[in-house]
């Protein structure tokens, strides 16, 4: 080849070293080219390789598991009712003042236990106590006037027997009278004189006279015992009046003291020892402590639902346990029906919204007596509606 460079042209010549030169390059760059490349049979062992029929069986044993764990859900879910929309609840007594004063003492603190009866504070009484005495004094006074008017009422009767026995001496003297008139009327004008019979005549007349005045005067007497009975009754009455003025005043005295409804424990306690309050003013509340469960269900939700159904029920505040209820009443009537503002839905657009109704939850497990369930307390309930 090297003769065949040296009979071309110089042109011609030097392409050709340049293509031997490449030609003796090559070989090098193919060996470190081989070097570089893995090994095919290091690639392909046979003993790595995953067989087919397994990768198959594997995708569907996990579909098969998949659709196993979807149904089983699916069942399980359907036998339950669930809301998070539910809440811990508990009758709350609020305490106010019935009569208005300055506080004189405390005698509870927040969160303390109380029992039913107890005193928990108290108002200045002396205010009261004034109002007291005076309404004494003055059932005193209508006991008095009560008394006066009853021994009126007996003086005035014992004048009206006095004058019914006028009356009747009053008749007797007029019959007496009369007989003598018509005695001097019937014999011999010769044997009496004129004078005698005008005297009896006028005697007849006399008594007639003084058995009307003495008629006239029972009568006079029957009227004052009627007055005096009624100053009798205005004296009962007023009697009457003062007494219900003092058990008012005792009432209002008896207010000043301010005890506890029910049994359970103090909350929002708003007063201090020393401030003026007034009648009707929130003081404190006072949480029994029997709790319940208020779960308001969409009305969608209420299908299956029904009384003495049992219910899980979890509390957000403890993660354990999960405590057990009961359904114990649906509220017959939507929450909005009964909100301040209830939906006008008779004005205006109308835009369809599912409606929530308030279910009622006992809770019936023991172990809730050592968790402070306060209201207010979010939970979440859940209950069995099939497959009891």
């Amino acid at each position: 080849m090297d003769d065949v460079h040296y009979i071309e042209s110089g042109g011609r010549e030097r392409r050709t070293r340049s293509e031997g030169q490449r030609e003796r390059q090559r070989p090098d760059d193919r060996q470190q080219s081989r070097r570089d490349e893995p090994d095919e049979h290091e690639q392909k062992k046979p003993g790595r390789q995953v067989p087919r029929w397994l990768l198959i069986g594997g995708g569907m044993l996990a579909a098969l598991m998949l659709l196993g764990g979807g149904g089983w859900y699916w069942w399980e879910a359907r036998q339950w009712e669930s809301t998070d929309d539910a809440f811990v609840e508990a009758h709350v007594t609020r305490l106010a003042p019935q009569v208005g004063g300055r506080v004189a003492r405390l005698l509870v603190d927040d969160n303390q236990r109380v029992e039913a009866g107890q005193l928990l504070a108290e108002i200045d009484p002396r205010d009261l106590d004034v109002a007291l005495e005076t309404a004494r004094a003055r059932l005193n006074s209508a006991i008095a006037q009560a008394a006066q008017a009853e021994a009126d009422v007996t003086l005035r009767q014992a004048s009206v027997g006095q004058a019914d026995a006028n009356v009747l001496v009053a008749e007797a003297d007029l019959e007496n009278a009369e007989t003598t008139f018509r005695r001097f009327r019937s014999v011999d004008p010769r044997a009496v004189t004129q004078q005698q019979r005008d005297d009896a005549e006028a005697g007849s007349r006399g008594a007639r006279a003084r058995l009307e005045a003495m008629r006239q005067a029972a009568a006079a007497a029957r009227a004052q015992v009627q007055s005096a009975e009624a100053q009798r009754q205005a004296a009962a009455a007023a009697r009457r009046e003062a007494e219900a003025s003092v058990h008012k005043a005792e009432l209002q005295r008896s207010y000043a003291n301010i005890t506890a409804p029910v049994a359970g424990r103090v909350t929002n306690r708003s007063v201090e020892v020393g401030n003026m309050v007034t009648a009707g003013q929130a003081l404190f509340a006072i949480v029994e402590p029997d709790v319940w469960v208020t779960a308001n269900l969409k009305e969608t939700q209420l299908l299956l639902v029904r009384a003495g159904q049992p219910v899980e029920i979890k509390v957000d505040a403890y993660s354990d346990p999960v405590l057990r209820g009961r359904v114990d009443s649906i509220q017959r009537g939507t929450g909005a029906r009964f909100s301040v503002l209830p939906a006008q839905n008779a004005t205006g657009n109308y835009v369809k919204v599912t409606q929530r109704v308030p279910v009622k939850i006992r809770i019936e497990d023991d172990r809730a007596r050592d968790m402070p369930l306060s209201p207010g307390l979010s939970v979440v309930p859940s209950i069995r509606v099939r497959g009891e």
